[in-house]
């Protein structure tokens, strides 16, 4: 698959992104060159793997990114710096964004966050949204329709990929592209925003389960949809992990992000092996799904992975479980608009802005649960210095 510098990102998961389900254009590397030959019960590694994203991703976990300590949706990863000054020009701004969806609570928290990060910036005289609606057709004609209304710089979240490469392309010619959340297949937007990516996630949970579960252990692993980029690449860094472990996966299987479904799937393989020691997700919308069905069958509740989102913080603490969340953080969407105005001001910023994508964890735990926040609030949404917080982001002020 090309990897040009907007490659495939994303995100988080289908149910809590609205992740693409573009397919690759080129074929990618054989999984052979990171994984073992055994047979842990992973199945053939995807077609979406490219052995030097996945070491690329993983390598970035352990560097500190540059930029101010107190606010990560500034910082970045290892940036290779890129000269703006042919886009500067005076204020107010008008700046507008393409969305491809606020249909989920990832995005919905999101969404919120960068109005109020709008807010912020009195230099910004105009701010025009159109909401895709999770259509493809209809973000072609929205990315038209802004290039007529005399926009100083275009932020785009793309629906799809490949579909959404030839508008962003056209796009380009006419004012300065800004791409986060998800890529498209050109590199000719002025920077690229996201948090590390999908490898970086699968391999944070399945790394965790390795040393938390016993030798010979049997793990579940849920995925949401097949041939959707980034749970494929979550999937495929835990394939690696898993291959080289001595866990043995006794299942892989779709829930489509539904709790009820979960629920079933995890009980069924409760009853056919009369154990299960542990389960790795590729999202954690169903988490607590999962682990009620553990509770139910009046089992421990096994080493477990989730997302940063309220009710598995809560359940983890609640009941005490060996867990870890990791994050596709949503204070990414506060990126766009101060690169916006850096690019229009003239700055330098990073041609592949990656963001730190921190995990949580057992120590860190109480540094992210928000009582005071809706269950499906993600809470690393950087939104708490923002105008309105908490109410905006539906909390209640404690």
């Amino acid at each position: 698959m090309p990897r040009p510098k907007a490659a495939i990102a994303v995100l988080a998961a289908l149910v809590l992104t609205g992740c693409t389900t573009d397919k690759p254009t080129a074929a990618t590397e054989p999984a052979a060159s990171a994984a073992s030959t055994q047979d842990s019960g992973t199945g053939a590694q995807s077609k979406f793997f490219v052995q030097a994203d996945f070491d690329a991703q993983l390598a970035m976990r352990s560097q500190t990114p540059e930029g101010p300590e107190d606010r990560p949706w500034e910082q970045a990863i290892a940036p290779k710096m890129i000269d703006t000054a042919q886009y500067k020009k005076d204020g107010p701004y008008h700046l507008c964004f393409s969305n491809a969806a606020i249909d989920n609570p990832w995005r919905q928290v999101g969404w919120k966050t960068m109005q109020a990060e709008v807010g912020l910036h009195e230099e910004i005289g105009k701010f025009t949204a159109l909401d895709a609606e999770g259509k493809d057709d209809k973000q072609i004609s929205d990315i038209a329709e802004l290039q007529a209304k005399g926009c100083d710089a275009l932020i785009v979240s793309p629906n799809t990929t490949a579909t959404l490469t030839p508008a962003v392309t056209a796009a380009c010619e006419k004012v300065p592209v800004i791409v986060f959340d998800r890529g498209v297949e050109t590199d000719c937007p002025v920077t690229f925003i996201k948090p590390i990516g999908g490898y970086a996630f699968g391999a944070d949970a399945a790394e965790f389960l390795t040393e938390k579960v016993p030798a010979g252990g049997k793990v579940l692993a849920l995925r949401i949809l097949p041939g959707v980029d980034v749970l494929e690449t979550r999937w495929s860094a835990a394939k690696v992990v898993f291959d080289q472990s001595d866990l043995q996966v006794v299942g892989v299987e779709f829930t489509d992000g539904d709790a009820a479904k979960t629920k079933n799937i995890v009980s069924d393989y409760i009853q056919r092996h009369g154990k299960i020691d542990g389960v790795w997700m590729d999202a954690g919308a169903t988490a607590v799904a999962a682990i009620e069905a553990f509770e139910d069958a009046g089992l421990p509740v096994p080493p477990i992975n989730g997302e940063d989102q309220q009710d598995f913080l809560q359940k983890w603490k609640d009941a005490g479980l060996t867990a870890v969340a990791p994050t596709y953080p949503t204070y990414q969407w506060r990126t766009p608009i101060i690169a916006a105005l850096r690019i229009l001001g003239g700055e330098q910023v990073p041609e592949t802005w990656n963001l730190p994508q921190p995990k949580v964890t057992g120590e860190t735990l109480g540094d992210y649960l928000q009582p005071d926040m809706p269950p499906l609030h993600y809470a690393l949404c950087g939104c708490e210095d923002l105008p309105g917080f908490p109410e905006a982001w539906g909390g209640k002020k404690s």
